[in-house]
């Protein structure tokens, strides 16, 4: 199934043709651009590992509340200087995650 993307907002549609106007932006179907083989797949192949790096900040978001909820507790201090690089380690790393995501994008591999 070919792919359509928006040429004003990114949108991807999938059909045999683009539709007559952008689910996003409103944009008409004139501006939409086919993707060519190689384009599209980098988009299907990229879904996965996207997906999962999503799902994985989700997870350090967890971690993030978790620890706050420890240096809340304040039991003794070495509870408080791991649950520090627990947040330390989860803001690291979503961050990482967030730059490799618009490395993704930047070379089509996202939609």
């Amino acid at each position: 199934m070919p792919f359509w993307k928006c040429q004003v907002c990114n949108f991807i549609f999938e059909g045999p043709q683009p539709p007559d106007k952008c689910p996003k932006c409103g944009a008409p179907k004139e501006q939409f651009k086919q993707l060519s083989e190689n384009e599209a797949e980098l988009v299907v192949r990229s879904r996965r590992s996207n997906y999962l790096h999503m799902k994985a900040i989700t997870l350090l978001r967890e971690l993030l509340s978790v620890a706050e909820e420890i240096i809340q507790d304040n039991l003794d201090p070495p509870c408080v200087k791991i649950a520090n690089e627990e947040k330390e380690f989860a803001l690291t790393t979503i961050q990482k995650i967030m730059a490799e995501l618009e490395t993704h994008m930047k070379k089509g591999k996202w939609g």
